[in-house]
């Protein structure tokens, strides 16, 4: 029986804590490479996979095969996860820790994480919003031309990318974006520079040009209006994971963005 003067035995710290973390680094199984390599992959691996759509697309002399060949992003963005997926496994399995322990606890009893990513949803995304209508006025003064024209303007796509895009695509990316980014890289800069604020930097920086290659468009006004216009909306999302070390809310309030974006996709498609 416990004594008075004895302490309540506490829950071990999850394997993705910051703590844990800390001794995995001190004992050599945490590189630089690691963290680095995936969030440079994700941007680096979307331009890659749109070549090879474009280099498809001039074989069958499709006229402007690389512009072309960006309207496919919520097909071939299917590559990029399974890139990161993995150099996650390969860098989860050298720290002695499974993929499956980066996303944490998932509370869908009673819809508990489900009604917290709505939330977050309602919350995050009007810094989308926000930050797309700032990069225009910056960028484009008090022009109507939309930047963004060019991401979901209308397209001729085979019904099985259409599908492929409303039902598989964003149920896979939105996890290994969240995952990449947030529960894998953001505490693990943390760890290895010390500082929090660097490691937001870093991976806040990453995270906002991974959405300049998605689709990639060489025309530097362009790169700039996406970067800035995604920016304050991930760096609400790394507070919001940061503040609570909660995966699965964040993810489920990522989803209706994607899904949104294979909607527009859809819709302009199918009207074309």
């Amino acid at each position: 029986m416990a004594t008075a003067f004895e302490s309540a035995p506490t829950s071990p710290a999850p394997p993705n804590s910051l703590a844990l973390i800390q001794e995995r680094l001190a004992a050599g199984r945490i590189p630089w490479i690691g963290p680095f390599l995936l969030v440079f992959a994700r941007s680096v691996l979307l331009i890659a996979s749109q070549g090879l759509v474009a280099v498809i697309l001039l074989a069958l002399h499709r006229p402007s095969p690389w512009r072309q060949s960006g309207y496919w992003w919520t097909v071939y963005g299917t590559l990029v996860d399974i890139g990161c997926l993995i150099g996650l496994w390969y860098f989860t399995r050298r720290e002695g820790i499974r993929l499956r322990d980066l996303i944490g606890p998932v509370h869908m009893r009673n819809g508990r994480d489900l009604f917290l990513g709505l939330g977050y949803f309602l919350l995050i995304f009007p810094f989308f919003i926000a930050g797309g209508l700032a990069a225009h006025h910056l960028l484009y003064g008090s022009s109507t031309w939309d930047p963004g024209a060019y991401v979901f303007q209308a397209h001729p796509m085979p019904v099985w990318a259409t599908v492929y895009s409303l039902t598989l695509w964003w149920i896979i990316w939105s996890p290994m974006e969240e995952t990449t980014y947030q529960a894998y890289a953001l505490p693990r800069f943390r760890a290895l520079t010390g500082r929090t604020w660097i490691a937001f930097l870093i991976v806040g920086l990453f995270w906002a040009v991974q959405h300049s290659a998605l689709p990639f468009l060489p025309n530097g006004r362009f790169l700039l209006f996406r970067f800035l216009g995604f920016l304050p909306g991930v760096l609400v999302a790394m507070t919001i994971y940061w503040k609570t070390r909660r995966l699965a809310p964040l993810i489920i309030a990522h989803w209706p963005m994607d899904i949104a974006g294979a909607l527009m996709m859809t819709v302009l498609t199918t009207g074309h």
